[in-house]
């Protein structure tokens, strides 16, 4: 995929150094954003690359595909629903308690 800029470099993960979630809240000011409307967030960095692990880059907006809150009240609130969205959508290939815990344990 054309990246609107490098998924390693500065904007990016820094060189692979940073993952998922970390990247998103890169991307907001924790005093001056909040509440947060998801689609406006989307709407300015859906596209913006998001390395999952180190095999893997996608954009921010297949993230917040699986996320059905409209508005974020604290960035806790935005970090809680990206990380039910990154279970949902199977980003992750670690889950602490497994996949299911109900049936396969970590």
């Amino acid at each position: 995929m054309d990246w609107p800029h490098d998924p390693d470099g500065e904007q990016g993960s820094e060189g692979m150094r940073k993952f998922d979630m970390r990247i998103i809240a890169d991307k907001v000011d924790e005093e001056e954003d909040f509440p947060l409307n998801r689609d406006e967030f989307v709407a300015e960095h859906g596209d913006d690359p998001i390395r999952i692990n180190h095999e893997t880059v996608v954009p921010m907006s297949d993230i917040f595909e699986y996320i059905d809150d409209e508005e974020f009240e604290t960035i806790l609130d935005m970090h809680k629903a990206v990380g039910a969205a990154m279970r949902a959508g199977d980003f992750w290939d670690y889950h602490p308690q497994g996949a299911d815990p109900e049936k396969k344990h970590a």
